[in-house]
């Protein structure tokens, strides 16, 4: 009898550790989601810290240290078929600091052929320029597949695409109107200017969910 009880009291034991480890690797695994609270409504943003982890990362820098708080942040370029001078034409909004100098130091580049992640509806992913990789401080929102943004796609020259890390859980309209919104009238010597808003969408508040 005693030695039944023992291996039944071990039994329940083994059992609790068990479940113990596995909470603990479901809790690890658990992918951050982050609110960005703008002037027309919230965007939730689940990110794929599992698949993306530096871009999520620098990411998370900037929601946690209130980057965008109090008008340090905003959507200010939107990117559409009417508009888009660039080739393949893709439609995007674009967001982040709205103060340069605040940039958060550049990050190693994570591809779609690293991570296996796509450009699609929804996807959030790290703005480049001048060939340079990017920082979680300007990121931008893919409306509809955008292909032309992953890794051997022609947007960008060295073939390299974007660094995705997340998608829109809830928000999307929020993310459609703001495409939507008027544009500053292009020059002969600023033909980007379509693209950017006269009225910037502005990021009130972000946080983690």
């Amino acid at each position: 009898m005693k030695r039944l009880t023992r291996l039944f009291t071990t039994t329940i034991i083994a059992s609790v550790i068990l479940f113990t480890v596995f909470s603990l690797q479901a809790d690890t695994n658990e992918r951050p989601v982050v609110v960005l609270e703008t002037a027309l409504g919230d965007i939730n943003i689940e990110l794929y810290s599992d698949k993306a982890p530096h871009s999520v990362n620098s990411f998370l820098i900037a929601i946690d240290s209130g980057l965008f708080n109090e008008n340090g942040g905003a959507f200010y370029r939107v990117v559409h078929q009417d508009n888009d001078i660039g080739s393949p034409k893709i439609d995007v909004i674009q967001g982040g600091i709205t103060d340069y100098k605040k940039s958060l130091p550049l990050i190693a580049h994570e591809t779609t052929r690293q991570t296996g992640l796509l450009h699609r509806d929804g996807t959030v992913s790290l703005a480049r320029s001048n060939g340079s990789s990017g920082s979680g401080s300007t990121f931008f929102i893919c409306i509809g597949d955008q292909p032309a943004l992953d890794y051997g796609g022609k947007r960008y020259a060295d073939g390299q695409g974007f660094a995705a890390f997340g998608i829109v859980t809830q928000g999307m309209d929020i993310v459609r109107r703001i495409q939507r919104m008027n544009t500053q009238t292009p020059t002969a010597d600023k033909p980007y200017l379509q693209q950017w808003l006269i009225k910037p969408a502005t990021i009130l508040r972000t946080y983690r969910k």
